[in-house]
C-alpha cells in the first residue's frame, strides 16, 4: 500500500486480553494465549481460561500451520472496503495447537478447497501498526 493510499476497511481494536495477539502479528508472529495454570492453549484471547478458570496466561508463538476445517467464499461486500476483493475466501482451520482461527486464505482456486487442505499463516502489514494474519496453502506439508 503506498503512502497515498488510505486503508478503508474495519480495523480491530486491541484490549488488554488481546495486545499480544495484536503486537505478534505487526512482529510477524502468530502468538497464542496459553493458561498459567493449566498450559491449556486458547485463540481467540480471553480473559480467562475454558478448562480450569484461571485468570493468569502467557503467550506463545504458535508454528503458523493448520488444515482447513471449513470455509465460505464471499460474494457480497459487508462493507465497503471489501468490495474490492471479492470474491474472497475466508476459512476456518485447525491449527497444530489444536486451537481453531479464521483468516482469508488466498491463492486457492475454489475447485481446490477441501477439508484438510494443509495451510500456514502468512503476515501483511496493511498500514502502520496493523498486521493481519491470511492464509496460503502449505506445499511443504
Amino acid at each position: 500500500m503506498s503512502a497515498t493510499q488510505t486503508y478503508n476497511k474495519l480495523v480491530p481494536e486491541p484490549t488488554s486480553d488481546s495486545a499480544g495477539y495484536w503486537q505478534g502479528l505487526n512482529e510477524h508472529k502468530l502468538l497464542l494465549q496459553k493458561c498459567a495454570g493449566c498450559g491449556t492453549i486458547r485463540h481467540y484471547p480471553r480473559p480467562m481460561c475454558p478448562s480450569c478458570h484461571s485468570m493468569d496466561s502467557t503467550w506463545v508463538e504458535a508454528s503458523g500451520r493448520g488444515v482447513v476445517h471449513s470455509w465460505t467464499i464471499t460474494h457480497h461486500a459487508f462493507h465497503p472496503g471489501v468490495r474490492d476483493d471479492l470474491p474472497y475466501t475466508l476459512a476456518t482451520i485447525d491449527l497444530a495447537q489444536s486451537v481453531r482461527m479464521n483468516a482469508q486464505l488466498r491463492g486457492v482456486a475454489p475447485e481446490m478447497l477441501r477439508i484438510g487442505l494443509p495451510v500456514r499463516v502468512k503476515f501483511e502489514t496493511v498500514k502502520e501498526g496493523l498486521t493481519l494474519p491470511y492464509l496460503v496453502a502449505d506445499a511443504g506439508a
